[in-house]
């Protein structure tokens, strides 16, 4: 017998709390699940669920061979997407919903290498930091920045995305370049979505509310106003888009500078995300893996 037998079933029921709930999401009938879950059961020597004529639930026993089975039926799904981005041929239209400068720069061109190799996939990126409904707006993924709320929605972090303060040669000879995070309170500030700015030294942290001349929710603008001489700016390092390198801004502060936070790529429930969507997601934690700003 197939020691393999009855897995499927048994996570799928553990996954819908259910055996009909299951049975449907399979594509079986009801008595088909629990027959195969019964063999598992009995070829253990041990009771997975506890039934009740409402509710089952996973005994102890079940419980911890649910997390074994999960993580070898993840194992699976990753090595069969694996061998079927090589063999099929990706359709279809992939709607990913993103915001920012890194998304525009970053996020974008990974999705473009995705693109290329398949040529009859169509990706349609809408750059909205709005609020989403996957399921009403058709979105297979977005790409979002920061403190997530608990939605109840799937997140796997892309990246850590460290901070940077930095202004132009010009504002710091008329104003003077901080020392300190609470010299700022003298200083322009260049805002984007978030006046309470955070920075940290030696386990020690510093908040201070700032203000200035400009406000902008879009890095790129908050980043000209910033060449253009208006005020310091704090953001992901990678939202400066190589101004420092090049000389157009100069950093400050940067023993003071925070790990800042993440960017995730959110999504509803894999297990009914087609094909596209799940290779995509791969693609771009793969891409991003060993990517340092």
């Amino acid at each position: 017998m197939d020691s393999f037998d009855g897995i499927p079933e048994f996570v799928t029921v553990a996954d819908c709390q259910g055996f009909s709930a299951a049975a449907r999401q399979l594509g079986v009938s009801t008595s088909h699940v629990s027959r195969q879950v019964a063999r598992l059961e009995a070829r253990l020597g041990a009771a997975l669920f506890a039934r009740t004529t409402r509710l089952v639930s996973l005994t102890g026993a079940g419980e911890r061979y649910y997390q074994h089975c999960k993580e070898l039926m993840s194992g699976l799904q990753q090595a069969n997407e694996q061998i079927s981005a090589e063999q099929v041929t990706l359709n279809g239209t992939l709607r990913v919903s993103a915001a920012g400068a890194f998304a525009e720069q970053y996020v974008a061109p990974a999705l473009l290498d995705f693109a290329s190799n398949h040529p009859e996939l169509t990706i349609d990126m809408d750059f909205n930091s709005r609020m989403v409904n996957f399921v009403d707006d058709g979105i297979d993924f977005a790409i979002r920045y920061g403190r997530l709320q608990d939605s109840g929605l799937v997140a796997r972090k892309l990246l850590d995305r460290p901070m940077m303060a930095a202004a132009s040669d010009d504002y710091l000879a008329r104003h003077g370049t901080p020392t300190h995070p609470d010299q700022l309170r003298h200083h322009s500030c260049l805002v984007t979505n978030n006046d309470l700015w955070r920075f940290e030294r030696d386990g020690q942290r510093f908040e201070l509310r700032v203000r200035g001349r400009w406000r902008s929710n879009n890095a790129n603008a908050i980043v000209q106003a910033c060449k253009q001489g208006l005020g310091i700016a704090y953001m992901p390092k990678s939202s400066f888009l190589g101004n420092v390198e090049n000389g157009n801004l100069m950093p400050v502060l940067k023993p003071y500078w925070s790990r800042g936070g993440s960017s995730w790529i959110v999504y509803h429930n894999r297990r009914f995300q087609p094909l596209r969507a799940r290779l995509a997601i791969d693609h771009l934690l793969d891409y991003f893996r060993d990517w340092e700003e």
